[in-house]
């Protein structure tokens, strides 16, 4: 198995000697045993999965897929007529080769003629899945083993497997770094971190360690990786920042800004990572980190005419979060709000003087905030009133008959109940003002938010349980 992989290496090393042909592709298939059918050359991006281009098969099984511009560099596929995935492929500067294959064979039996790339890849495939299989059959008995010399034996040869593996990928990375498999093995490895020296006391040495040959031998100019399954870079990305980098919105902005700095001379890699970053904190996953999402809008979309991929849609869609989440992020002062109480008395929010301040807004008539609204007040009456904290209840829609019967027939007293009257909507559009719904980002109902005793938002778009886990954590502190 070692020998072919080997040989498959020198064979790499005649087609670098060669060179590539760059005047589009052409790639001949006899994909035994479909006929007079399509198939299709699919590729992958992360998550997602696409088609690139389709042959029709003759009465002889032979097709082509041609065209006149090369394709993207990545790792891509076969699709059967069914759409099942046959075999993978890989796709660099050459790309004018013949294969042959039939679906009954597997894919070990394929055949490239004239891709060394390729030829390369199935060895290492061949060989990853005979290791893979030693390691299966060794993970049962070590599962079976009775005694802990066994144990101690088995697992011994596991790490000896695993080795020869990380082996395998060094030698193509050591000899062929240009190599489009090279650059898949870089971003595949991780950082083996040394052990600490003995003069040394450092608890943060293997984190840092880690953190900071993360990206070693990757490069964010390689447009190669972004046509890669999910776990190769995207994944790697997914990591970096779930594993190595605080949730703090500041610490993620910066590790986004360097990023995006170093992939900015490649259009595609940079488009690639200003969406996903875009896309993973438009709607985050921990409260606050919208700020690195409005963070990238200004530095990096807002009237920015290099930024001209998106879709008018997608356009709209980023501009309306970003005007909708400037006015609320977590620790800036809240927007006023200048209502009235069920008497039409003003009742602005910034006249609240307590050491923290709850607004949840709702629509008597919703029935979120039906089954909400009862516990929200439970919690008031029996927990934060005597506290000296304050509810400040903003009437959104339904009504103001509605709200105020609702008020009535069930109990909410002490909370500064108050709405915005038709001739304030008016005088604030008139005034070209933003709304209060977008400048608390409220088109759903029910909406809580939580303040302290300067109006600055503590927290947002929580449950009453929540928020009053905020409250403990916060009174804790003080």
């Amino acid at each position: 198995m070692m020998k072919q992989f080997f040989l498959a290496l020198v064979l790499l090393s005649l087609a670098f000697v060669a060179g590539a042909q760059n005047t589009g592709y052409s790639i001949p298939v006899t994909l035994k045993p479909y006929k007079n059918q399509y198939v299709y050359l699919g590729y992958y991006y992360g998550k997602l999965k696409a088609l690139a281009d389709s042959a029709l098969l003759n009465d002889k099984s032979e097709g082509v897929f041609k065209g006149t511009r090369q394709l993207p560099g990545g790792i891509y596929f076969l699709v059967s007529p069914s759409k099942s995935i046959l075999f993978e492929l890989l796709l660099d500067k050459q790309q004018k080769f013949s294969i042959k294959a039939d679906s009954a064979l597997g894919p070990d039996k394929v055949v490239f003629t004239g891709s060394p790339d390729n030829i390369l890849f199935q060895s290492y495939s061949i060989s990853i899945a005979k290791t893979g299989q030693d390691i299966t059959a060794l993970n049962k008995q070590l599962a079976a083993a009775t005694s802990k010399t066994d144990s101690t034996t088995i697992v011994t040869q596991i790490q000896a497997q695993n080795k020869k593996l990380q082996q395998t990928r060094e030698d193509v990375i050591k000899q062929y770094p240009n190599s489009i498999l090279a650059a898949f093995f870089k971003a595949m490895k991780e950082p083996v971190v040394p052990p600490l020296p003995t003069d040394k006391k450092d608890s943060l040495f293997a984190y840092r360690y880690f953190k900071s040959h993360f990206w070693d031998g990757v490069s964010f100019t390689d447009e190669r990786l972004l046509r890669t399954p999910a776990p190769i870079f995207e994944g790697k990305i997914d990591k970096y920042f779930k594993e190595l980098v605080a949730p703090e919105p500041d610490s993620i902005k910066k590790e986004v800004d360097a990023i995006l700095l170093a992939s900015r001379s490649n259009k595609e890699m940079y488009k690639y990572l200003l969406i996903h970053f875009i896309q993973k904190y438009v709607n985050p996953e921990y409260m606050g980190q919208d700020a690195v999402f409005v963070h990238i809008f200004e530095k990096y979309v807002n009237d920015k005419p290099e930024v001209d991929w998106f879709t008018e849609k997608y356009k709209k869609y980023i501009y309306d979060r970003a005007y909708s989440l400037m006015a609320n992020l977590i620790g800036q002062p809240a927007s006023n709000l200048e209502m009235v109480d069920t008497l039409d008395k003003p009742a602005p929010l910034y006249n609240i003087a307590a050491p923290y301040t709850v607004i949840c807004f709702w629509d008597a008539t919703c029935s979120h905030c039906k089954e909400l609204v009862p516990h929200l007040d439970s919690m008031f009456q029996n927990k934060w009133k005597q506290e000296g904290i304050q509810l400040y209840g903003v009437m959104t829609d339904g009504g103001k008959e509605a709200w105020v019967k609702y008020i009535r027939e069930n109990g909410l007293k002490d909370w500064i109940h108050v709405y915005q009257t038709t001739a304030q909507k008016d005088a604030d559009t008139d005034a070209g003002k933003p709304s209060y719904k977008q400048l608390y980002d409220v088109y759903q109902t029910p909406v809580l938010y939580l303040l302290d005793k300067d109006k600055r938002i503590l927290a947002k778009k929580l449950t009453y349980l929540q928020i009053e886990e905020v409250l403990k954590a916060k009174t804790k502190k003080s």
